[in-house]
């Protein structure tokens, strides 16, 4: 399972949620509490807006605690609205492709989790990206196919249907092949203002997501980045957290 966090409010440099915290991102690269696996040295990326419409990625193969790049880049950018993510691979190649978070014009998403049986339907789940979308597509994970299929069910229009929908076609086309693993997902979707943030398990074990605002400043995680969990929300199961520059507007439950 990977760990990622979004960030939204006061424009900071990177390193203050990247680096500097008891419990950084960084240091659940190698020291993961709530996830699976505790080292997830995979790959890493980070996705920042500044002074464009369209996010700033840089995107590594090597393990997020071993590239002195990115502790020099995270030190000189500052960003009001950026995503962090570093991956712990469930079968796919390690490659920058696959590394998240992923890229659309200025959308941008990262996932953590896996998609139970992925492979015997990778084929009609990848159907549900158009062309368009299709030919953007750079790398082969789970992640990036749901990423692409957002847009086909309206990501644009209505972000939280989208992700209703998608949740629905990937349990459907499980169902349909009698899957029994389970689809466990945690997922970030960001146009650079809005963030919409997913928890959901198809079965109890919704992977780990908490949330916690604070002096106008929104930050949401796999795991607090502190050793004491006070002000830190847990994100309900099923449930998509949704804020508009840096507010909470609502957490909504993916049941209609």
């Amino acid at each position: 399972m990977c760990r990622w966090l979004a960030y939204s409010g006061q424009e900071i440099f990177l390193e203050e949620l990247l680096f500097k915290p008891q419990h950084s991102l960084v240091e659940q690269s190698q020291h993961a509490v709530e996830a699976k696996v505790a080292t997830n040295g995979d790959g890493f990326g980070v996705g920042w807006y500044g002074q464009r419409e369209e996010p700033g990625l840089y995107r590594e193969t090597m393990p997020a605690w071993n590239d002195c790049n990115l502790q020099h880049l995270a030190s000189q950018i500052r960003s009001s609205h950026f995503f962090a993510h570093v991956r712990a691979s469930t079968g796919t190649a390690t490659s920058r492709a696959n590394c998240h978070p992923f890229s659309y014009k200025h959308w941008m998403g990262m996932h953590n989790g896996q998609v139970g049986g992925y492979e015997q339907f990778r084929r009609p789940l990848e159907a549900f990206i158009t062309d368009e979308h299709y030919t953007k597509r750079m790398g082969t994970t789970d992640s990036e196919a749901l990423f692409y299929m957002l847009f086909n069910f309206g990501l644009e229009e209505n972000p939280v249907n989208a992700i209703r929908k998608m949740v629905e076609t990937v349990e459907t086309l499980q169902a349909e092949r009698n899957i029994t693993e389970p689809f466990r997902c945690t997922m970030a979707i960001t146009d650079g203002d809005r963030l919409y943030c997913l928890r959901h398990s198809s079965d109890r074990f919704a992977p780990s997501l908490y949330w916690r605002y604070k002096d106008g400043d929104l930050v949401v995680v796999s795991e607090p980045l502190t050793d004491d969990q006070e002000g830190w929300n847990k994100v309900p199961a099923s449930h998509v957290l949704v804020a508009h520059n840096s507010n909470v507007k609502e957490i909504v439950s993916l049941k209609v």
